[in-house]
């Protein structure tokens, strides 16, 4: 039988997942505060329905994100 990392199967091109709050989190070794004071701040955030949840949840572009964190750290130093 095959193990689960034998079952995975790459994205198509130019898909790229959205990262959980804690998946963002980690990626910059945040904390959950952080993550809501760019909220506050502006950061862009995909508000999506979980598959059998009744509330939307917050998910994050990467890419978005980083672009974002870059456009404020220019208005930063400019300043």
């Amino acid at each position: 039988m095959p193990t689960k990392a034998d079952r995975v199967v790459a994205l198509p091109a130019g898909l790229v997942p959205l990262l959980t709050q804690p998946e963002l989190e980690t990626y910059y070794q945040i904390s959950d505060w952080t993550v809501l004071q760019w909220i506050k701040a502006g950061l862009p955030v995909e508000e999506v329905q979980a598959t059998g949840a009744k509330k939307r949840v917050r998910r994050f572009d990467l890419a978005v994100v980083k672009r974002w964190l870059a456009e404020r750290d220019q208005l930063a130093a400019s300043a």
